[in-house]
Parts: C-alpha cells; sequence; structure tokens
C-alpha cells in the first residue's frame, strides 16, 4: 500500500530522513508539510540519539517544486490570508533550517525551485545532481523570490545572483555551486549509498567508512559535475547586471553584443515589469542586511504586498493555470511602474498585520538615496 502522508519520517541509525512525499505535485510544499517538517526538526535537535538530518524527495522528477502556487492563487483570487501564515510558517522553518546545530544534509536531485530551495539551499551541506535544476522562478508568475533566496541570490558570485533573480532561469549542478547554492555532486546512482552510509554513527574525520563525520562521508561520495554555463558567461553578466535600474540593465544588454545577453534582454520584457523591479530592490537590499532572519522580515513584507498585487493572480493564471503564456501585466512596462510603489513593497506592514519579525530588531529597509534601491 501506498503511504500518502505527505512527509515522510524515518530513522536509519543515528539519522533522521525526511522525505517529502507529494511525487505527483513535484513534492510542492503545504502548509501541512511546512508544520511536520518543522516539528520533526524540533524533535532532532532535542533527540541526542540524532546526529544528523537528510531531507530527500519522493519520485525521481525533483526534492520540491516550491509551494502549492495553485492553493496561493486561490486564495489570492478569494482575497484571503491563509498564504500569509503560511509563509510565515515557512520562512521560520528556512531560518531553523539555516541555525540546525546538528548536520542537517539536502538531497537537491531534480526540480528544486522556490520554497524548495528554501528548504535544502539554507543547508549545512547540500547535494547536488547530473539531473538537477535549482531555481527561483518567481518573477514569470509577478512574484517576488523569498524563502531567503535573496540573501543566497546577493551572495553570489559577482552578479550571478542578479541575473538568476530576474529571468528565474534554472541551473545545473555546476552552476548551483559556482552560485553557493550548492555544495557537492553526487551522481544519481549513488544517492541510495550515501543515504545507506548516513546512518551509521558520527565519529573523527577521515576517510569514508564507518564511524567518520557527516560532512566526510558526503564528500566521500562527491564527484565532479557536468560543465556549467555560467563561468564561461562572467564577463557579460557581471558588467551587464551591475545597472542601477532594470532599465540600464536591459540597455547594456543590448548593447552588448553577445548573442546570449540578447536573448535574456528579449526575456525580461515577458516577466512582470514591477515583479522586476522590486526582485532588483529586494537582491540589492538583502546584500546589506546583516543576517538570512532580516532578509525573511524583509521578503515577508514583500510576499504580503505582492500576493496582493494582480500581477501575482494573472501571472499563475497565464503559466500554471491556462497556460496561454499571455500574461496582461499591471502596469505592462517598466516605464509605467513608478519608484514610489517600489518602495511601498518595503515599507512595514500597516494595521491589523503582523511583521514576522525573526530579526532581534526591525528589518533594516532603510534605502540610499538612489534609484537602485527603488529598482528603477
Amino acid at each position: 500500500m501506498n503511504d500518502d502522508r505527505p512527509v515522510l519520517l524515518e530513522t536509519r541509525g543515528t539519522c533522521m530522513h525526511l522525505t517529502l512525499n507529494r511525487p505527483r505535485a513535484l513534492n510542492a510544499l503545504s502548509h501541512t508539510m511546512v508544520r511536520l517538517l518543522d516539528e520533526a526538526l524540533a524533535r532532532a535537535e532535542q533527540d541526542e540519539a540524532i546526529a544528523s538530518v537528510l531531507l530527500s524527495g519522493a519520485g525521481d522528477r525533483g526534492l520540491c517544486a516550491g509551494g502549492d502556487i495553485r492553493a496561493l492563487h486561490d486564495d489570492a483570487r478569494a482575497s484571503g490570508r491563509a498564504s500569509l501564515e503560511f509563509w510565515r510558517d515557512e520562512y521560520r522553518l528556512n531560518a531553523r533550517i539555516a541555525r540546525f546545530p546538528k548536520p542537517y544534509v539536502a538531497l537537491m536531485d531534480g526540480i528544486v525551485m522556490g520554497g524548495g530551495v528554501g528548504v535544502s539551499a539554507h543547508a549545512a551541506i547540500r547535494v547536488v545532481t547530473e539531473r538537477s535544476r535549482v531555481a527561483m522562478p518567481e518573477t514569470a508568475i509577478g512574484f517576488v523570490p523569498d524563502v531567503g533566496g535573496t540573501r543566497l541570490l546577493a551572495a553570489a558570485p559577482g552578479e550571478l545572483g542578479t541575473h538568476l533573480a530576474l529571468t528565474g532561469r534554472s541551473v545545473g549542478a555546476a552552476d548551483a555551486i559556482l552560485c553557493g547554492l550548492a555544495d557537492h555532486h553526487v551522481p544519481v546512482r549513488l544517492l541510495p549509498a550515501l543515504t545507506e552510509s548516513l546512518g551509521r554513527p558520527p565519529g573523527p574525520p577521515g576517510p569514508p567508512g564507518p564511524g567518520t563525520s557527516v560532512a566526510d562521508i558526503v564528500q566521500g561520495f562527491a564527484t565532479d559535475p557536468p560543465a556549467g554555463d555560467l563561468a564561461g558567461q562572467r564577463d557579460w553578466i557581471d558588467h551587464c547586471y551591475a545597472g542601477d535600474t532594470v532599465e540600464d540593465i536591459i540597455r547594456k544588454l543590448r548593447a552588448s553584443g553577445v548573442p546570449a545577453a540578447q536573448t535574456v534582454a528579449d526575456e525580461l520584457l515577458t516577466k512582470s515589469p514591477i515583479a522586476l523591479k522590486v526582485t532588483l530592490a529586494a537582491v540589492r537590499r538583502a546584500a546589506r542586511l546583516d543576517s538570512l532572519e532580516a532578509v525573511l522580515d524583509q521578503e515577508f513584507r514583500v510576499s504580503s504586498r505582492a500576493f496582493e498585487h494582480p500581477d501575482f493572480v494573472e501571472g499563475v493564471r497565464a503559466r500554471i493555470v491556462d497556460k496561454d503564456n499571455a500574461p496582461q501585466w499591471m502596469p505592462g512596462s517598466l516605464a509605467e511602474v513608478d519608484d514610489q510603489e517600489v518602495a511601498r513593497f518595503f515599507a512595514p506592514l500597516g494595521p491589523g498585520e503582523q511583521e514576522l519579525a525573526l530579526a532581534p530588531g526591525p528589518a533594516d529597509t532603510s534605502a540610499r538615496d538612489g534609484q537602485d534601491e527603488q529598482g528603477g
């Protein structure tokens, strides 16, 4: 009989193995799954018999395709508030994972997008495979990278993170490692053996085998990933994405004379204009915040505002529900996006709204005097 629990929990030796178990939905996260993961980690943290945690996804298509976008879409259409409570718990889970005191190993096999990045890329040990595709594709649906993604992307070398944030493009194993989204490449065929080895008791550093540390066990299975694409594109990416505004970036892409850059410029113009400008501002601001918690506080404000904006419902309709790929963005062009509207996404939440408040003080939403802080 198939086990229909959305999160499977099995203790193998000293390792608590958590499996996201919605394979037909590409293991998309529901609120129940977030709560179950958080409860399991709280238990593992206190259990002295648990030395490590392993996260994987059921099926062979991916770890997790993100949050349940259709549920979020339906909630937004109904002017509901359930999505905000989902994000509140999800972002707290992301912070717990990042601060988890025991080795937390995430198997980022297959598709890992949006919320899937949140439950994996903050892990202590992040494993990708030859079929990994990692992305924060929010701008295509009128949303903005969240789950701590703006901090991860802001920390990527040069302007690679800005490129991935605005385009929403997915990357394979080598590029995920280059961008700081993953640590090791392990071939798919070795994942079962790696999983088995992680159940052994930890011991002093040394060659992989019984009694070795969790980090050494994973390293013992790691191999060089297939070649990536981004390292060879750093010159034009770093130059073009250094622009202060989305318009500047597109102008630089057009003027670069690089065919790949021309393609990206065309691609950006299909995304939500307001989402592009808020995303650029979010990544730039995240680079100056001093903790993941402060970034998550900022992202909660931004997500709350994006949830209310018509581009989110329209983007999900066009890309996922109707799949006509013809969203009618509001406003329809970058030139029509008002700087004050962008700034509103970062403003403190209003009466009747509750801040996430993970950081010790209020999220740093101060901005330098300059258009780069408005994303346009």
